[in-house]
Order: C-alpha cells, then sequence, then structure tokens
C-alpha cells in the first residue's frame, strides 16, 4: 500500500500569516545585516511558500536526501534568503548564524542558493531559467525511474517536483525550451508556482514583458491555475489541490503578489528587488507585519509551528516501511534501486570496460563519433541507469544505441533515450536536473560548434560538481562543407578554461573508450567528449600506455634522448605521428604525445608531468585544430604551435587540412626549424 503522509496541523489565516511573516523578517535581516541581496521575491512569495512547506511538501529535515522526498526549486534564486529561511524555520541544519552570515565568505547562505544537498538546497541557480529547467530533469527522473521500478501496490518513487518562479525566468528562453518538452512528455508531477509580481530589475516589466503566460504554457500542454492571490493562503492552498489533481500534465499557478509585501514605502516597486531596504524601511516593515521581536530571532510558538522535523520523520518512516515491503518482495530491484541511490557502479562494470577497451582496440579507422556509439553498445547493457538524448542530431551525434528506448510523450512510460529537438541549452540543463535528482547518469549529443547555446549549463554541471556527460560531435574544420558556422575553432579551449570540465579530445577508438569510461566513472563533475566526424587511424599501443590514457596526457611514441617533442589531441595525433616519421628520417629523435584531456593532464603530479614532457627537452610542437591560447603552458617560450586563430571555410575536410596547414609535412618543418636553430 502507499505510504500514508502525515497530516498537517490546522491553521486560520491569522495564523498562516504569521508563519509567512517570520520568513519575511529573515528575508529583511539578512539583507539587512550583509546590506545586499533580494528582499522583495522572499517577501512577496513569503505566503505561498508558508502553504506549500507546511501543507503539501514531503521532506523529512532530519534527513535531507532521502530519495523518495518531493524536489523544492528557487528557480527565482536571487531570493535566496526565502530558501534559507525555509531550511532554518522546518528544521534542517541550518542554524541562525548562517542567516546572520548571508552573503559572508565561508557561509552556507550564498547570494544565490548553492547546491547542498545535505542541506536541503537542491540545486545551484540565479541564472534565470535553469531552475525551472533543472526542475523539468528532476520530474523526468521522477518518472522514468518510477516506471522502472514501481510494482503494483508498491510505489517506491512517487514524488512531486515544486519550483518557485519569477518573471526573469519566463524572459529566458531556456525555460521556453525545457517547458516545451516538458509539456510534451506529459510530466505531471511538475508544479511550477509562477511569482507575477510585475516588477523586474529595471522597473514594471509590461515596458518589455507582455506575454499572456497561462496560454502560452496551455499551448505547452501544461495545466494551468491563472490569477491566483497570492497573499490569500486559502486561494493559494485551493489552486495547489487542483494542480495536484491533474496527472498527465505539468501545472502552472500563476500567482499574483506584490514584490516586497510588507515594506510599505517600497512594496510593489523594483527598488525593494535588488537592495537592502535600510534601518528605517525595515523598522517600518517590521511595524506594519506586526512583528517585535528582535533581528534574527523567532518566537518559540512560531518556530514550534514551522518545525517539520517530527511530521519528516513520519514520512520517511512511511516510505522505509514500503520499501521494506518491497525489498522482501522484489529483492533484486529494491538492491538495483539502492545501487542507483548510492551512485555505484554495478559488479559487472569492470569487465564490461575490459571488453569495451579490448573491442576498441580491434577496431579500424573511425570517426570517433561511431566509435562513441560501439562503445555505448558494450556498456549500456551493464549501465541500465544511463540515460540518453540529442538535440535532434541523433543521427549525426550517433548517441542512441541498440539498447535505447525512446522515452514517450504523454503518459508515465519509461525508456532511456530523449529526443530532445533542437534545445541545446535546455537539454544540457534538464540532463543537469536529471543528474542532481539522482539514479540516472545523462548524457546528450549535440554539434560541438552549439556548445556555445548549452555553455552556462555545462558551467553550472562543474559549479555543483555533477556527473553530466556531453557528446559534442563534428570538433573541427574537419566537419567540413557546413562551413565556419559549423565548425568549432576556439569551443574546445574555452570549454577546458571551465573548472572542474574534464573535456576530453580522443585521437581513436580506444581513446574514446578511455574517455567513456573516466567519463562515467566521475561523478563529481561533467566530462566533454569532443568527437570527429572523420574517420581516424588506430595508433598502436602498450598496455602500459593503454592504462596511461586516464591521465590526460601520455607519451604514444618514443626515442630515447628525444631531440624534440611533438604534442597533439583528436585528428591531429595521426599529422603527428606522420610527422615523427619525416623527422626521424632526418636523424633526429622524437617522442610523440598525445593529449586527449589537456587538463586533466595538468592536474597530474610533477614527477608524471616531467616523465612525458621532461623540462631538459625545450623544442616543443603542439598541434591541435583549434585556437592555439592554451598550448603555450606545454610547449614553453621556445616552442610551436599548429593551430588555427581564424575561422573555417566551407570546403571539403581534406582541402581545409592542407589549407590550413596541419600536415605532417607542415608539422615536421616547423620541428626542424626547431632542430636547426642554435
Amino acid at each position: 500500500m502507499p505510504p500514508t503522509a502525515a497530516k498537517p496541523p490546522t491553521r486560520d489565516a491569522a495564523s498562516r500569516r504569521t508563519l509567512a511573516n517570520a520568513i519575511r523578517v529573515l528575508a529583511i535581516d539578512g539583507v539587512e545585516a550583509a546590506r545586499s541581496g533580494h528582499p522583495g521575491m522572499p517577501m512577496g512569495m513569503a505566503d505561498i511558500a508558508e502553504v506549500l512547506w507546511n501543507d503539501f511538501l514531503r521532506h523529512n529535515p532530519g534527513n535531507p536526501q532521502w530519495p523518495d522526498r518531493d524536489r523544492f526549486v528557487v528557480s527565482n534564486g536571487h531570493g535566496s534568503m526565502l530558501l534559507y529561511a525555509l531550511l532554518h524555520l522546518a528544521g534542517y541544519p541550518l542554524p541562525m548564524d548562517e542567516l546572520r552570515r548571508f552573503r559572508q565568505l565561508g557561509s552556507k547562505t550564498a547570494g544565490h542558493p548553492e547546491r547542498e544537498a545535505h542541506l536541503g538546497i537542491e540545486t545551484t541557480t540565479g541564472p534565470l531559467g535553469q531552475g525551472i529547467t533543472n526542475a523539468v530533469g528532476m520530474a523526468l527522473a521522477e518518472r522514468l525511474l518510477a516506471a522502472e521500478f514501481n510494482r503494483p501496490g508498491f510505489p517506491v518513487v512517487d514524488h512531486h517536483t515544486w519550483v518557485f518562479l519569477g518573471d526573469g525566468c519566463l524572459m529566458e528562453g531556456v525555460s521556453h525550451e525545457a517547458c516545451s518538452l516538458a509539456g510534451t512528455l506529459g510530466l505531471g508531477k511538475l508544479i511550477a508556482l509562477y511569482d507575477d509580481n510585475g516588477i523586474s530589475i529595471d522597473g514594471h516589466v509590461a515596458g518589455w514583458f507582455r506575454d499572456d503566460t497561462p496560454a502560452r504554457f496551455r499551448a505547452y500542454g501544461w495545466h494551468v491555475v491563472p490569477a491566483v492571490d497570492g497573499h490569500d493562503p486559502a486561494a493559494i492552498r485551493a489552486a495547489i489541490e487542483e494542480a495536484k489533481s491533474v496527472t498527465d500534465r505539468p501545472s502552472l499557478i500563476c500567482c499574483r503578489t506584490i514584490i516586497g509585501f510588507g515594506a510599505p514605502n517600497r512594496q510593489g516597486t523594483e527598488k525593494v528587488h535588488g537592495e537592502a531596504l535600510g534601518p528605517d524601511e525595515a523598522a517600518a516593515a517590521k511595524a506594519s507585519l506586526g512583528w517585535t521581536a528582535p533581528p534574527f530571532e523567532i518566537p518559540a510558538e512560531i518556530a514550534a509551528a514551522w518545525d517539520a522535523r517530527e511530521r519528516g520523520a513520519q514520512d520517511e518512516a512511511a516510505w522505509r516501511d514500503l520499501f521494506a515491503a518491497y525489498a522482501r518482495q522484489y529483492p533484486e530491484l529494491a538492491a538495483e534501486f539502492e545501487r542507483r541511490q548510492r551512485r555505484e557502479l554495478p559488479a559487472g562494470w569492470p569487465a564490461a570496460v575490459d571488453a569495451a577497451m579490448a573491442a576498441a582496440a580491434a577496431s579500424k579507422p573511425v570517426a570517433t563519433r561511431k566509435a562513441s556509439q560501439d562503445v555505448l553498445e558494450v556498456l549500456a547493457p551493464v549501465l541500465p541507469e544511463l540515460l540518453g538524448g540529442s538535440a535532434d542530431l541523433t543521427g549525426s551525434n550517433l548517441t542512441r544505441h541498440k539498447a535505447s528506448r525512446p522515452v514517450a510523450t504523454g503518459g508515465n512510460g519509461g525508456g532511456n533515450y530523449v529526443f530532445y529537438g533542437v534545445r541545446e541549452f535546455g537539454m544540457a540543463a534538464i540532463m543537469n536536473g536529471v543528474a542532481l535528482h539522482g539514479g540516472l547518469i545523462p548524457y546528450g549529443g549535440t554539434f560541438l560548434v552549439f556548445s556555445d547555446y548549452a555553455r552556462n549549463a555545462i558551467r553550472m554541471a562543474a559549479l555543483m560538481e555533477i556527473g553530466v556527460i556531453f557528446v559534442l560531435t563534428h570538433d573541427s574544420i574537419g566537419l567540413g562543407e557546413d562551413g565556419p558556422t559549423h565548425q568549432p575553432v576556439e569551443h574546445v579551449e574555452s570549454l577546458r578554461l571551465i573548472p572542474n570540465v574534464r573535456v576530453w579530445r580522443p585521437c581513436d577508438a580506444v581513446e574514446t573508450a578511455a574517455a567513456w569510461v573516466a567519463a562515467i566513472e566521475s561523478a563529481s563533475g561533467p566530462a566533454v567528449l569532443a568527437l570527429t566526424r572523420q574517420a581516424l587511424p588506430p595508433q598502436p599501443r602498450t598496455p602500459a600506455q593503454v592504462a596511461a590514457i586516464h591521465r590526460g596526457g601520455y607519451v604514444l611514441r618514443d626515442a630515447p634522448a628525444p631531440d624534440v617533442i611533438l604534442m597533439a589531441t583528436g585528428s591531429e595525433v595521426a599529422v603527428a605521428m606522420a610527422a615523427a616519421d619525416l623527422v626521424t628520417a632526418q636523424g633526429y629523435a622524437v617522442r610523440v604525445v598525445s593529449m586527449p584531456c589537456p587538463t586533466l593532464f595538468a592536474a597530474q603530479d610533477e614527477a608524471w608531468r616531467e616523465s612525458v614532457l621532461p623540462s631538459n627537452v625545450t623544442r616543443r610542437v603542439a598541434v591541435e585544430a583549434g585556437v592555439t591560447a592554451g598550448w603555450h603552458r606545454f610547449v614553453g617560450p621556445a616552442g610551436r604551435i599548429v593551430g588555427i586563430d581564424t575561422f573555417g571555410r566551407s570546403a571539403p575536410a581534406g582541402d581545409l587540412f592542407k589549407h590550413f596547414g596541419f600536415t605532417p609535412e607542415r608539422v615536421a618543418g616547423e620541428a626542424l626549424e626547431l632542430l636547426s636553430a642554435p
């Protein structure tokens, strides 16, 4: 039987307003103490938050990460003090001292929410539109896991995703991408509450935002509850009940609110959006709210009314009882569910890795995008948590494998492959939400050049330290005739600049397999796989060289006491190897270094880096069909770089490589010039 949730106490409107005012005054106090912040949204959405958190949200402050909790996302993350106030009041391990240190160095109360799952902060928000998009990913994950694990009488995955959002989120284009797809997929357990206050930083939004939002969301296929008084608890409660009753579509509740509610001289204006009220207005606001307690003090009776720990423990205990019964009847499913929650790879993983590497080693010349698909064919059957997809480029990215099952539109069906449509940014941020939810490992494909559209979501994955895999194909001018609009030049290097992103540009099938293994095994940050359209020849390796790939850079071809080092990535490794033959024919000793992940190589210990790039060998040439900026740290002041610091051209790939000088002869010439210099 489904677990029975603990019932919240009955409260009248006056007591609800008092509870909501606790959020308002904590927001005022936090922003005043920091002398910066955004009090307007917390003050405006406090009544909505009070009803949601006290009457509907299934959560346990005593165990913020229990698997079947509801997810709560503040997409309008500038209003972070609302979230911090809620977490403190409900009983999460966020003490009042942290609220006093709002926006200060080392505090848990950053200016915008930063993912701290053990504190109840589900995702990092602030870049507007991405929170609602993360929420779509969370709701998608809930639906897919429910389809996979639930059995009659055992709804072990059965929770809602709630999201607060504002006008800014709706103006950002990514919200269109995500909400359109959410409606198409019929994510019925996603409920968004829209803070319709008519104000953004520049003032009244009517001058730049007159969308008919309810009509827009109905067109997406959402259920819409329009024109709800966001300061009337009864109306808010009725709207949420209505939204919960609609299970075949996501719901949008449009709440009309007054930004900065309670600040008598600033409410309803942009002045209360993003700056402290100031001592006089803060005092006036508290007086208008009838609040007499000192700053950062919550009267005992109000604190007790907010405390959700007992009710949360009861909710989790009911679920634990259900899961225990489920485990007795379906022990294998229960074990698999628990493994996935731990983000632990399956027992068959090592054998699958060996098989994938062996198959790659036997490969003939192949495009690394195809080698990537071949790796998936081996790894996916033992890794059911893989959730793939592509932004309308499945046949080009080759992200679909034989075991792929499309996620159905509408209903409650499962699947493991998402057709995201032409929504690169939305895809990336949805995948972030899937990873944040837990239980699935998302990967998604597009052309590398379109990573510009998705870049901020890739950055957010890095900031949140989550294991999302971005399969970015057609990695250079080698894609050919589509021309410079589609030929990435600066993209690989620009992605390497994002902290905590591992950018892999493999040179053949073996390095591609190694990159996939590394990406899947790393749960602490995103991976980018930059893959070719054109076929690349396999490179010979010893077992020790294969093992060294995971270090990001290694010696692929060596000679005793090398006179010169050639280093390259991706398709240019073959060019470097051929150039080495030409230089060797002139009587010089040449080392070739393959560097599929330079940032990972740079993070290795000094001994490894010295073993690959000995400091006494200063004659070095780096080769990559991209901008040259990042290679200076490896070649040093005496080295050369064969790269491209212009845009490409529209022509066949072979012609382009010759035109831009990515030939063995050009690379050998650079090396020989260095060798002939005094």
